[in-house]
């Protein structure tokens, strides 16, 4: 077999970090992947909440071909024309003041917390006054800290990792750093208790993703952003896999009537190429110098030629009004099927980002559907199927797919 053979050589030559599927992926059309044996799959993963528009969008691959024979790279060192056209589209949709072009989500998180501690930095500068006396024995206050939640996952840096609410995933990497404290996603008064003087931040996923597909309550939200403003702290939203139209809106804030001072997004935003960005405005739009932040490959020309196009592309044919209609019909399917089997205990999410949280292991639902059903699902935690597919299928899709998931979860 062509696929034991490259997994083998794969095993060999690869840095083992993942536990891989038995499957090597070959080529994709539309919401459908293929392996190099030939098997058509159902894709309701579509990479981890990446590949919005699905595989092979003919507008989508014009528009990077183009720029991938003009020019692929260039240094911030000088302008690009593809950067600062995405950069605007980006703004325009955001309703930021200011972006910048990171490689990936982690990174764009990264950058986020620079904003924040450079923030709370230039604040107290501003308050104390330069050269003024005391100014040593208060410096340990210069270092703001940021609340983060509970259950939430930001990447696999040490900078992310340190606001990421899993001790899991942090345990063998620590002292992370330092000053991080953790309250309770959806729970108001878990927040409060811990802003003091030194807080600079406050830092959650509109709808947390890897923790379990939990949407923020509209009453917690809008009250973590009144904390925000009461005590001049910066506000930071993280829309990495919710954001770029999967909710149904552009951004999952856009239904609650807040704004973050700071956000970031990635996945989609490429639909494959990896870029990432962190956005900003007002008072965090100016917080950072030139000097304060940089990248070698972030919004090089080619990966925003892609994402100038994806945004482009979600104007065009209107992909939030399409995801509000498909998301409804997944929410109706998935009710009904978490009223037939007894062994799922919950539905949470909305658009095209659900969960079904089941009473065992979601992990053998998620292998027989791939290796039995040709389906491609993606688990969040130990017990919960995530549904992150790509923004442009249809209802046959997820006919075809509830079909499979039911053959699936039978035994």
């Amino acid at each position: 077999m062509a696929d034991k053979q490259l997994m083998e050589r794969a095993e060999q030559a690869l840095y083992k970090v993942y536990n891989r599927f038995p499957v090597v992926f070959d080529h994709g059309e539309g919401v459908k992947l293929y392996d190099t044996e030939g098997n058509e799959y159902l894709d309701f993963g579509a990479g981890i909440a990446v590949m919005a528009l699905g595989y092979g969008d003919e507008e989508y691959t014009k528009a990077v071909e183009e720029q991938l024979h003009k020019l692929t790279h260039i240094s911030n060192l000088f302008y690009n024309q593809p950067s600062i056209e995405a950069g605007e589209k980006l703004l325009q949709v955001s309703h930021m003041d200011k972006v910048f072009f990171t490689n990936s989500g982690t990174e764009a998180i990264e950058g986020a917390l620079k904003i924040a501690k450079r923030y709370h930095y230039n604040k107290l500068h501003e308050t104390m006054g330069d050269g003024c006396d005391g100014c040593e024995d208060a410096e340990p206050d210069m270092t703001g800290e940021i609340i983060a939640m509970n259950h939430s996952f930001h990447g696999r840096s040490l900078g992310a990792l340190s606001v990421t609410g899993n001790a899991h995933y942090q345990e063998p990497f620590k002292p992370l750093i330092p000053g991080i404290r953790f309250a309770d996603f959806n729970d108001l008064d878990s927040v409060k208790k811990l802003i003091n003087s030194k807080t600079c931040a406050v830092i959650m996923e509109t709808i947390q993703g890897e923790g379990g597909i939990y949407p923020a309550t509209e009453e917690f939200i809008k009250g973590v952003r009144a904390l925000c403003d009461e005590h001049d702290l910066l506000l930071i939203l993280d829309e990495i896999q919710c954001g770029m139209g999967r909710s149904g809106e552009m951004f999952a804030w856009q239904h609650y009537g807040v704004k973050p001072d700071v956000m970031t997004v990635a996945k989609a935003l490429g639909n494959g190429l990896p870029i990432g960005a962190f956005l900003a405005w007002g008072k965090a739009a100016s917080a950072m110098v030139p000097g304060d932040h940089g990248t070698t490959y972030g919004g090089n020309p080619l990966v925003t030629a892609g994402a100038s196009a994806v945004l482009d592309i979600f104007e065009k044919r209107r992909i939030t009004e399409h995801v509000k209609e498909i998301g409804a019909y997944l929410y109706e399917k998935l009710e009904e099927l978490s009223k037939e089997l007894d062994c799922i205990r919950a539905h949470r999410g909305m658009g095209l980002i659900q969960g079904l949280e089941f009473s065992v292991p979601a992990g053998p639902i998620v292998s027989k559907a791939l290796l039995e059903q040709k389906l491609v699902l993606i688990s969040a935690g130990t017990n919960i199927i995530r549904f992150v597919p790509p923004l442009v299928i249809e209802k046959a899709d997820v006919d075809e797919m509830m079909k499979r998931l039911r053959a699936a979860a039978a035994e």
